[in-house]
């Protein structure tokens, strides 16, 4: 059994063989099951899915019958949700560089905006619905791409900004629903996320009592999230506000594998692995140079160490560095990459022309199909 994906190797050898590779594969019982730690640690919390992790239809048509909502950071991603019939409830916008196009569709929608910068004030519909982004100035325990509640991170308003934000918002006639703070994604140090509800809560003298109190995400994979929601739910406390969080990869990423075969080997300064997959399908370890378990799907009683190279002509196509494998691997043998539901699919791209890889969704008893391969003809159809 694969650590915590819910899959069999048989299973992942049947839809390899069944739908070729590269592949994403996912549990509907891993998903389930994540979703459920979240609840059962934040009881009684509103759950909002950040869309962006992961935004296959189907996945989002799960969350929204377990009654979850969703964070948009994008025009698009509002369109998927209201093409699942996401209601006005339902929806959250955020970014910190919001179009035209994207005040006019979460004013059509009803959503609740987050707003990012204080002369966002100006550009937000008439009558919105608001929570404010404060950016803590904190530095956080994850790569520097990820950490978004840091004080020089493009990302909230700054608490010396806070009064005159609340006064402008007032003059305006927009609501404000309360406070909103995102520090960053896959956060190592636990205790990143108590200093950070300790640095919101004391900013009370500013804002009285509020609404809501939104903590975002970004929980490591292993966190405690019972500790985690203690924490926030006495920063709420303090507010008197209801508590919301934002999780995506923590929702996603377990339940997700993504599948690709052995194309050969190569040795020159270093051993190399050659996959079919490679940073048009897995663009984390070259981004953020996440680190993905994997796990190899033939037998070799001796180990040996290679990197895992992807097929573009680019130095940094790389998955994985000196990773432990069975020797003996031949062309078509197949290699498991863990963890990788969220920002995976996700960041797919079509560069070199790659066609982007099918999805498939393992419910308990059959394969479906959630997003069929690409073809060559469809990458370039927008050009004709």
């Amino acid at each position: 059994m694969l650590p915590l994906s819910g899959l069999t190797d048989e299973q992942l050898h049947q839809a390899a063989d069944r739908f070729g590779t590269p592949l994403y594969v996912y549990s509907a019982a891993e998903l389930d099951a994540a979703l459920g730690r979240v609840q059962q640690a934040f009881s009684g919390t509103r759950i909002w899915y950040a869309m962006k992790a992961n935004p296959n239809l189907t996945l989002l048509r799960r969350m929204r019958a377990a009654g979850v909502g969703f964070e948009c950071v994008s025009a698009g991603e509002l369109a998927r949700a209201e093409h699942i019939g996401a209601d006005a409830e339902g929806i959250l916008i955020n970014g910190p560089a919001k179009s035209d196009a994207e005040y006019a569709a979460g004013a059509r929608l009803g959503a609740t905006f987050i707003l990012d910068r204080p002369e966002e004030v100006a550009l937000l519909p008439a009558h919105a619905r608001v929570l404010i982004r404060v950016n803590p100035g904190l530095p956080v325990s994850t790569h520097d791409h990820l950490a978004t509640g840091a004080a020089d991170s493009k990302f909230g308003v700054r608490p010396d900004e806070l009064p005159a934000t609340l006064s402008a918002l007032r003059d305006a006639g927009h609501t404000l629903q309360g406070l909103h703070l995102h520090i960053g994604s896959a956060i190592r140090d636990a205790a990143d996320f108590g200093a950070a509800f300790e640095r919101v809560a004391a900013l009370r003298a500013m804002t009285g009592p509020l609404e809501v109190l939104d903590v975002g995400g970004g929980w490591g994979l292993d966190a405690d999230l019972h500790g985690i929601a203690a924490q926030a739910q006495a920063a709420a406390a303090v507010f008197g506000a209801a508590l919301w969080v934002e999780p995506g990869r923590y929702l996603v990423a377990r339940a997700g594998v993504l599948l690709t075969r052995v194309m050969g080997h190569k040795t020159t300064g270093r051993a190399f692995t050659l996959l079919d997959a490679g940073m048009t399908e897995l663009l984390r370890p070259m981004l953020y140079g996440a680190e993905h378990p994997v796990r190899a799907l033939w037998q070799g009683e001796q180990q040996q160490v290679s990197d895992l190279a992807g097929p573009a002509c680019e130095s940094g196509d790389l998955l994985g560095r000196d990773v432990p494998l069975p020797a003996g691997a031949t062309r078509g043998d197949l290699l498991a990459l863990l963890d990788a539901g969220a920002y995976g699919a996700a960041m797919s791209s079509n560069y070199l022309t790659r066609p982007r890889p099918a999805e498939a969704l393992w419910d308990g008893q059959e394969w479906q199909v959630i997003r069929r391969r690409e073809t060559v003809q469809e990458v370039w159809a927008a050009e004709e």
